[in-house]
C-alpha cells in the first residue's frame, strides 16, 4: 500500500531538493508551498495523508487538529523540540511524533547582522543608491554600545561572544538567569527587565515562547529604552506587544527596530507593522522568519526528516518525542 507523505510549509520550494526521498519504499509525497490557517481547510488539506512533515512551528497541531486526523500515523517535525504539537494529543491518537537535530548558529547570525543593517543605515543607503544616486546620513558603531539580551541560553550565550568580537559590553536578564551564570560568561547581571532595557544601547530577544513570556515586552518595557536604542526580536513574536512597540516607536522608544518573527506568520498584508512611514525611513526593518532559514539547516532537517520516516517504515521509530 502506497504511503502519502505530507510536506508542509515549504515557503521556498526546496524541500525535494535537500534530501534523497527515493530511499523511502512505496511513498507518494506531496509538497505544499503555503501556509493555511483555518482549522476546516487544514484538515480538509491534511486527511489523506499517513504522514506529515513540519516546517517547524508555521503549522501548529493542537489537540483539535490532530484529532480531526484519523489517517495520520506518523508526525515529523524538524528541529529537537516543537511546543506547538499537543503530544499528548498526539500519543492518544496513536500518532507517533518524530524530531530532527539542527544548528545552533543560525539565529543569533541574523540578529547580529539586523543589528549591523540598523546601526549602519543599510537598508536605507543601498535604497539611495538607486534613487538619489549616493550616501544620505550617519550610521552607527557598535563598538563601545551597551548589548542588552533577553533570555541567556544558548544564541543569547551565542550572542554575548559575538557582540563582545564588535567590542559591544553585554548585559542580560530573564526571570531564572543568576549573577553567578552572568560571571561566568564576563557578562553584566540585570536584576529586572526595566534595568535591563534603561541599562542598553541595543536589545534583543532569546526567549523560548511561553505563557509567562507572552506580552513580556510590554510598553513599560518599551518606555524605559533609552535614547536612540535599537530593539531586535529574532526569538518568537508574541514575546513582544506589537502594538507596544509600535506606539513606542512613534514615541522613539524604540528610535529602530528589527523584527524577523510576529503573532501572525505569514504576517498579513494590512498588518500595522507594515507601517511604510516607519519602514521607509529605516526605523523598522521586518524579515521573513529568516533566522533558521539557511542551506546548512534546510539539508539536516530534511535528511533527518527522510531518516525519521524511513526508520519508521522499519518499525524502529527515532527522536520519539511522546
Amino acid at each position: 500500500m502506497t504511503m502519502k507523505v505530507a510536506v508542509l510549509d515549504d515557503y521556498a520550494n526546496v524541500a525535494l531538493e535537500m534530501a534523497d526521498w527515493s530511499r523511502l519504499k512505496d511513498a507518494n509525497i506531496t509538497v505544499f508551498n503555503d501556509t493555511l490557517t483555518e482549522h476546516e481547510d487544514i484538515v480538509r488539506r491534511l486527511e489523506p495523508f499517513d504522514v506529515i512533515c513540519m516546517m517547524r512551528e508555521r503549522t501548529p497541531f493542537p489537540a483539535s487538529l490532530l484529532d480531526a486526523l484519523p489517517s495520520l500515523k506518523l508526525l515529523v517535525t524538524s528541529g529537537p523540540r516543537n511546543l506547538s504539537i499537543d503530544l499528548q494529543a498526539a500519543t492518544r491518537n496513536n500518532v507517533i511524533v518524530s524530531s530532527t537535530e539542527s544548528r545552533k548558529t543560525t539565529t543569533s547570525e541574523l540578529a547580529m547582522l539586523l543589528m549591523m543593517s540598523l546601526s549602519r543605515n543599510l537598508i536605507p543607503e543601498s535604497m539611495a543608491m538607486q534613487s538619489t544616486g549616493w550616501q544620505t546620513g550617519l550610521g552607527r558603531d557598535l563598538n563601545g554600545l551597551s548589548l542588552g539580551l533577553i533570555g541567556f541560553g544558548k544564541i543569547g550565550l551565542q550572542m554575548s561572544v559575538l557582540a563582545k568580537a564588535f567590542g559591544m559590553k553585554v548585559h542580560a536578564w530573564s526571570t531564572n538567569l543568576t549573577a553567578e551564570r552572568c560571571a561566568e560568561h564576563d557578562v553584566i547581571h540585570e536584576p529586572t527587565l526595566a534595568s535591563l532595557m534603561s541599562a542598553s544601547d541595543v536589545v534583543s530577544v532569546h526567549l523560548v515562547h511561553s505563557a509567562r513570556s507572552e506580552g513580556l515586552i510590554d510598553q513599560a518595557a518599551f518606555a524605559a529604552m533609552r535614547e536612540r536604542a535599537l530593539f531586535i526580536n529574532t526569538s518568537r513574536g508574541p514575546i513582544a506587544d506589537e502594538e507596544a512597540l509600535i506606539n513606542g516607536m512613534r514615541k522613539g522608544r524604540p528610535w529602530k527596530a528589527a523584527l524577523d518573527v510576529y503573532s501572525v506568520e505569514p504576517l498579513p498584508m494590512d498588518n500595522p507593522l507594515r507601517d511604510s512611514s516607519l519602514i521607509e525611513s529605516g526605523r523598522l526593518l521586518l524579515s521573513p522568519h529568516l533566522g533558521y532559514v539557511t542551506e546548512q539547516t534546510w539539508q539536516i532537517f530534511y535528511s533527518q526528516t527522510v531518516d525519521a520516516i524511513e526508520a519508521w517504515q522499519n518499525q524502529q521509530p527515532i527522536r520519539v518525542l511522546n
